[in-house]
C-alpha cells in the first residue's frame, strides 16, 4: 500500500502517514474507498468516522444489547459501535473483520467512564485530522484475553436504548488487526520511508508492505530483531537512564522522551509540547529487546517551532516530552525515515521467530 506522510486530509497534521482502504458491506458489492486513514503501529484494528461511511455495516450485538467500544490512544479517545466489514487492503484479498465506527450519532452517547481518561474525545474527522485509523501494530486483537474474561476493563460495552454497561467481548468479535486475518502475508508488516533532509519536506511517499519473509519485497534481511514484553515494549537507555516501557509508533509524530535539559517550545508557539533547542542536537540511545539484543540509535532534535514556521509537514528531527508515559521512549514517525521497520504480529511465525517483535 502506498502511504504519504503529509498534513493529512484537513491540513491539520504534522508528520503523519496516511493511506486509503476499501470497505464493503460483507456479502455485497456495496463498497467505498476511504482516504485519509492514519497508519498506526501503536494500535490494532480499523476505525472509521461514521460521517465518512456510505456503506451500511451490521453492528455487533449480544443478548443484552449492541456492542460499543471506548478506544483510548495516547492523546485522544474514541467512542462508537463495533460493526462487521469486508476490508480490502491494496492488492490483498478482502477479509471480514470487526471494525469500530467513531462518533455514530445514531448510537448511544459516550459512557461517563469513557470520558474520564483526561484526553480529548474524537468528535469529527476535521477535529481529529484524519478519517480513520488503521492499526497494524504487534498484536492481533485490540484488547485480547483480558476483555474476553472481564467486563471491568473499560473497553467494551453492551448498550440498550437507555444505557451502556461494561461487558466481556470474545476474541473473535473484538476489533482486530486485519493483517493477521489475510490468507497470506499475515505475519506482520514493514514500513519503508526515505531519508529526509534537516528542514523536512512538504510530503513524502513510502510503502506499507504486508508480510515478513513471505514475498520478494518483504525479506527480513540483516534487520535486527527486538523482542518485546506482553505490552509490546522493549527497553531504551537514554543518557544512562533505562526506559523499560519503550515502543515504536508510526502514529506518534515525533520522538517523545524525557529530558529536562532540552528547552521546551513556548505554549503560545507553533509547536507546544515539542522541544525547541537553540541549535540542533545530535543524540543517541540504546534499544534492548527482551532477548538481550541491543543496538544504538543516533537521532537529531531540532527546534520544532522554527521548522513548523515553514510550509513543510514531514520531519525526521522533531521531539518532545512524554509526561503521561512513565519510563518510556516513544520512537515515533521520525524513527522510520531512512529505515525499513518490521512489525511482527503475536503468535505468527516469521523468519525472525514468532511475534511479537520489532525489527529494523
Amino acid at each position: 500500500m502506498q502511504l504519504t506522510v503529509s498534513s493529512g486530509p484537513y491540513n491539520a497534521y504534522i508528520n503523519a502517514p496516511f493511506t486509503s482502504v476499501t470497505i464493503c458491506a460483507p456479502g455485497t458489492s456495496s463498497c467505498q474507498t476511504i482516504g485519509g486513514i492514519l497508519i498506526d503501529t501503536g494500535s490494532y484494528g480499523l476505525r472509521i468516522f461514521a460521517s465518512k461511511l456510505n456503506v451500511a455495516l451490521k453492528q455487533e450485538t449480544q443478548s443484552s444489547g449492541k456492542i460499543g467500544e471506548c478506544a483510548v490512544f495516547g492523546s485522544f479517545a474514541g467512542w462508537g459501535p463495533v460493526a462487521t466489514a469486508a476490508v480490502k487492503l491494496a492488492g490483498e484479498r478482502a477479509i471480514t473483520v470487526p471494525v469500530q465506527v467513531f462518533n455514530d450519532s445514531s448510537f448511544n452517547a459516550v459512557p461517563t467512564a469513557c470520558t474520564q481518561y483526561g484526553v480529548p474525545m474524537l468528535s469529527t474527522p476535521s477535529q481529529a485530522g484524519f478519517n480513520g485509523v488503521l492499526g497494524v501494530g504487534l498484536f492481533r486483537h485490540d484488547c485480547g484475553q483480558a476483555c474476553s474474561t472481564s467486563s471491568s476493563i473499560g473497553a467494551y460495552y453492551s448498550c440498550t436504548q437507555q444505557s451502556c454497561t461494561g461487558t466481556t467481548e470474545p476474541l473473535s468479535e473484538q476489533v482486530q488487526n486485519p493483517v493477521w486475518l489475510l490468507p497470506v502475508d499475515n505475519n506482520g508488516v514493514l514500513i519503508s520511508l526515505p531519508q529526509l533532509g534537516p528542514s523536512g519536506a512538504p510530503s513524502v511517499n513510502g510503502s506499507l508492505i504486508f508480510g515478513i519473509g513471505t514475498e520478494s519485497n518483504n525479506a527480513l534481511g540483516s534487520a535486527k530483531v527486538y523482542t518485546v514484553d506482553s505490552a509490546g515494549n522493549f527497553a531504551t537507555t537514554y543518557k544512562g537512564t533505562s526506559l523499560p516501557n519503550s515502543f515504536i509508533d508510526s502514529g506518534s509524530n515525533g520522538f517523545f522522551f524525557p529530558d529536562s535539559s532540552i528547552a521546551q517550545c513556548p505554549a503560545n508557539s507553533n509547536a507546544p509540547g515539542f522541544y525547541c533547542p537553540s541549535s540542533t542536537l545530535s543524540l543517541s540511545a540504546v534499544n534492548a529487546g527482551q532477548d538481550g539484543t541491543t543496538g544504538t540509535v543516533d537521532f537529531q532534535v531540532a527546534n520544532a517551532n522554527n521548522l513548523f514556521a515553514g510550509s513543510n509537514s514531514a520531519f525526521s528531527n522533531i521531539g518532545g516530552s512524554l509526561p503521561d508515559f512513565a519510563g518510556a521512549f516513544d520512537w515515533g514517525l521520525p524513527f522510520f525515515f531512512g529505515r525499513t521497520v518490521f512489525v511482527a504480529i503475536n503468535g505468527q511465525s516469521s523468519p525472525g521467530g514468532t511475534g511479537p517483535y520489532w525489527a529494523y
